[in-house]
């Protein structure tokens, strides 16, 4: 009789890829698990078994959504592809924020422009209901041709904004010398897509074609990896850690981080608070004049 050992180790590898193929789907993103629409009744549709989420706007209504937990740090990946076109007075948004006039929340907002001129990629972090810490860069890239990977890293340390890992904002965390940090209140994770024509696109003077309507934004692969808590209160015992690595929690920048960092924000940075003296007429924030890398 031939031996079985080859079957048997054959049927252990097939049992083994399909472990693993099964553990690979588990733990893929999916939107019907993930988030719940906040507004914007179809405009807001989940397709493709919950893995691609679109977001559109027309002269109606915008649309958007939630997290169904709420987290106190961790690592948050979404991949976006932006309206195409002429999206001037478009907002698309990924953000994290509490709730109430206190509110802390860490920002990314797209600020759309006329046909062939680039988004505005806009930073913000509020801490006790007061932001004004606001970065804003021109991406390297087309985003509204494909998906790219935006990212927050948040924890008791700093904030680092991040694109397609490219390290492009750090916020330390600096309430020594008296300015507020967000580091005690869970914040959900959002995204919306709104018309901000007031606002978004050179102070309002160009406005919204809505003849382009509906605007779509499309969004993919959410990763949050943080404390998790879906009953809202602050994480403690009955919290945990959404994927099992922590590396977030101490996450920083190493010597390349740092030189990536440098030249993405000389050549890319096109506004920066601390250098908006005109702003500060009674002198710069505190943070200023520290190290924003450490």
């Amino acid at each position: 009789m031939a031996s079985l050992s080859p079957c048997i180790a054959s049927v252990k590898l097939l049992v083994s890829i399909c472990m693993t193929l099964l553990l690979t789907t588990a733990s893929a993103a999916n939107f019907f698990q993930d988030v719940d629409i906040t507004f914007g009744d179809l405009r807001a549709q989940i397709l493709n078994g919950g893995h691609l989420l679109t977001l559109s706007l027309d002269n109606y209504s915008g649309s958007g959504f939630q997290t169904k937990n709420e987290y106190l740090f961790g690592r948050f990946d979404m991949r976006i592809k932006l309206v195409p076109g002429n999206s001037a007075g478009t907002v698309a948004t990924f953000f994290l924020s509490s709730q109430g006039s206190a509110h802390d929340e860490i920002d990314i907002e797209f600020l759309g422009n006329l046909s062939g001129q680039p988004y505005t990629f806009h930073t913000n972090i509020y801490a006790l209901g007061k932001g004004d810490k606001e970065e804003q860069f021109r991406l390297w890239f087309d985003p509204t041709t494909a998906f790219h990977n935006y990212t927050v890293v948040w924890n008791s340390q700093r904030i680092i904004f991040l694109v397609d890992n490219i390290p492009i904002r750090v916020f330390s965390n600096n309430e020594a010398v008296g300015v507020p940090f967000p580091n005690n209140q869970t914040m959900r994770c959002y995204a919306s897509l709104w018309d901000a024509e007031d606002w978004a696109t050179q102070g309002g003077r160009v406005k919204t074609n809505w003849t382009q309507a509906p605007f779509t934004a499309s969004y993919m692969n959410f990763n949050a990896n943080g404390c998790a808590n879906s009953s809202g209160s602050s994480c403690g015992s009955t919290s945990k850690d959404t994927l099992g690595s922590q590396a977030w929690q101490t996450q920083g920048l190493d010597a390349k981080d740092l030189n990536r960092l440098r030249l993405v924000q000389q050549k890319y940075r096109i506004y920066y608070y601390c250098d908006d003296l005109q702003r500060f007429p009674q002198g710069l924030p505190a943070e200023c004049k520290l190290s924003r890398f450490l």
